[in-house]
């Protein structure tokens, strides 16, 4: 089920666990197909859990998550990805032990998706690690970590993107980097949701924007009405 007007991700009713603790709390989120969604919020607000709730890396959850209008709740993890969806934590996952290329060629493309970037397109993205492909996946700079993280992803044929705060602690000049990149993806088609931290980075980049706070959808708007919406995000996140 895949026509142009289902939404590439709806989540509706979302509630979420780690063990005892019910951390989201009824979230409601639509993503259309070629969309840039950033999810806003003060640390500990629910935008990280609601990625692994999308991915079915918490407890226990309840309601309905549909990516291509496919029913995915119930699923595992492994399943889950078949449906087209890459995830970037926040920790990266780059593997010590295994060089930049090793790392870039581990994860097997998607059945049943689009074919992934080829290696030399994300050498062509991230020139830094053609530079660095015979080194040790610990030997990167954290920016060429983030990249190798992305690239990873890409070359699977995911074509909705999860990054979770893929700029924190960054050089401006990696997160400039990045900026380019996700307005690339975008102009390729992709879909992409994004948790951030860093306003400034995110504001440009953003079709939509969801606020969150204590794991639920406080306020939502497009980026035409980010100007009108700024006293509201100075009370909400401090920006």
């Amino acid at each position: 089920m895949t026509t142009s007007n289902v939404p590439a991700l709806e989540i509706k009713d979302l509630h979420a666990w780690y063990g005892e603790s019910h951390i989201l709390h009824g979230v409601d989120l639509t993503v259309n197909r070629g969309e840039v969604v950033t999810l806003l919020g003060r640390n500990g607000a629910g935008r990280t859990t609601t990625l692994r709730a999308i991915m079915g890396l918490t407890g226990a959850r309840k309601g309905s998550i549909k990516v291509d209008g496919n029913e995915t709740i119930g699923l595992p993890t492994h399943k889950i990805a078949h449906y087209g969806i890459g995830y970037c934590p926040e920790e990266r996952a780059i593997f010590s032990s295994l060089s930049c290329e090793e790392n870039l060629m581990l994860p097997p493309q998607l059945k049943g998706q689009g074919q992934g970037m080829s290696e030399a397109e994300i050498y062509d993205m991230f020139p830094n690690l053609k530079e660095r492909r015979q080194s040790q996946g610990t030997r990167l700079s954290g920016g060429e970590q983030q990249m190798l993280a992305v690239g990873r992803i890409l070359r699977t044929g995911a074509n909705l993107l999860l990054l979770d705060e893929i700029s924190e602690g960054l050089a401006p000049v990696i997160v400039q980097a990045l900026a380019r990149m996700i307005l690339m993806l975008k102009k390729k088609g992709y879909t992409v949701v994004m948790v951030e931290q860093n306003f400034r980075f995110a504001a440009p980049l953003a079709d939509r924007f969801y606020v969150m706070e204590h794991g639920s959808i406080v306020e939502r708007f497009a980026a035409n009405a980010l100007e009108a919406k700024m006293p509201v995000l100075h009370e909400l996140l401090g920006v």
